[in-house]
Order: structure tokens, then sequence, then C-alpha cells
């Protein structure tokens, strides 16, 4: 997909708009969530509304490269997700932080 001058890809392949770090599917995501181009401008206040307006004409221009690299991109998401190493439970917190305590005494 050729991206405009407005549209910058970054070494790893995330797409973002240029001059910032709002990812190209971050804001398709809302748009297609029922925002309108004025919203998005509001939730971004650092993205002009012009800049908005070009970014979903590119996405309804290119609808379907655009939804095959958000596909891309939620995939890639979930692998990260399902390989990262789960975290410890709240009761092991807890029984942490009360050996903590114990420890530094009262």
């Amino acid at each position: 997909m050729k991206l405009p001058d407005y549209l910058t890809r970054d070494a790893d392949g995330f797409i973002h708009l240029t001059g910032h770090r709002i990812g190209l599917a971050t804001l398709i995501h809302y748009y297609n969530e029922g925002l309108s181009a004025e919203m998005l401008a509001c939730e971004y206040p650092t993205v002009s509304l012009a800049h908005v307006h070009k970014v979903i004409a590119f996405y309804l221009e290119n609808q379907g490269a655009v939804d095959d690299y958000i596909a891309r991109c939620e995939d890639e998401i979930e692998r990260q997700r399902l390989g990262a190493e789960k975290g410890p439970s709240a009761s092991e917190l807890r029984t942490r932080m009360e050996t903590m305590r114990r420890a530094t005494g009262p």
C-alpha cells in the first residue's frame, strides 16, 4: 500500500499520522465506531480537522488494503498477548505485600 505524505510507516511497519504518534488503525477504529471527523479532531486536538479528513478519505479509497493492515495489527497484538508471561494474581500480590510489611516491621 503506497502511503501519501500525511501518513508514515515506521521501521516496524506501524502506520501513523505524519508528525504524530496516532496510529492509522486507531483513528479508523474510532471512525468505524461512528465518530465523525469533527469528533476525531476533538479527541485528538493536535491533529487538524483537514488531516483527519485526508486520513478518512485515504481509508475509504483503500479500504481493503487498510482493513488487511488493521487485521494484521490485531493478529500481532493477539500473538503478543498470548505469548506474554502471566503476572502474579491479586492473592499473590497481597501475600508479597504482607511479607514485605512483616520484614520492615511496624
